[in-house]
């Protein structure tokens, strides 16, 4: 009789605390299929409870209140995994003149923001927070929460008043920090990045690799089992 081969260890599951497709599209172009909780966080209650004003510090707030918002609540949603999971808040704005934005109130700001974007060039800045809410025989594995930004440059092309106000009518920009997407409509209206394009998107890849080594998770880790 040959002995039961041992069992296999548990994955290690990320959760998503976005209802942002790009996000978890990115997640999965990357072989990493996450679990998603959106999180109910105020944004503009949060930037005014910290009192911050710094575009890095705002996206780096949000992105943690973000998290610790879906790690709370984690372990009473359906289908949380016993053995805990690893939450990432992600929380974007775009800098133009030491300055701010995020998603656009209406159309009509969209459409302003446009004018005074195009032919020049920001930053987006993309804050990461990230909490070890796995747990095993002997409680918590790490407890750790780290987080961290990254920004990259983005050229804006010379668009013009026709070509904004027909991006601006789709809703695109409404949806998106910055009034922008660089996987959508928008991407034509990009001229070029410096910078980990992932960031733009809403989830900057390397920077989430050297988050999780914080924590001693390979980012292979993370990778779906394929067919």
């Amino acid at each position: 009789m040959t002995a039961a081969a041992p069992a296999a260890p548990s994955p290690v599951r990320l959760l998503l605390a976005s209802a942002s497709p790009a996000r978890a599209a990115t997640l999965r172009s990357a072989g990493v299929e996450p679990l998603v909780l959106v999180s109910g966080v105020d944004e503009p209650a949060v930037v005014e409870r910290y009192g911050v004003t710094d575009p890095q510090d705002v996206a780096l707030v949000l992105a943690k209140a973000k998290a610790e918002d879906v790690a709370a609540r984690w372990e009473e949603a359906d289908g949380a995994p016993d053995d805990g999971v690893l939450v990432i808040g992600c929380d974007s704005v775009l800098e133009l003149d030491g300055e701010a934005f995020g998603k656009p109130a209406d159309a009509a700001q969209a459409l302003e923001r446009w004018k005074g974007m195009r032919g020049r060039s920001g930053v987006l800045h993309t804050g990461h927070w990230l909490i070890d809410a796995r747990e095993d025989d002997d409680g918590p594995v790490t407890g750790a929460t780290l987080g961290a930004v990254a920004s990259t440059t983005v050229h804006f092309a010379d668009v013009s008043d026709a070509e904004l106000e027909a991006y601006v009518a789709t809703g695109e920009p409404l949806a998106v920090a910055g009034a922008f997407t660089l996987d959508g409509l928008g991407g034509a209206f990009v001229k070029g990045v410096e910078g980990d394009p992932h960031t733009v998107v809403g989830i900057g890849l390397p920077l989430l690799r050297e988050l999780l080594a914080e924590v001693g998770v390979r980012w292979t880790d993370l990778w779906s089992p394929r067919a």
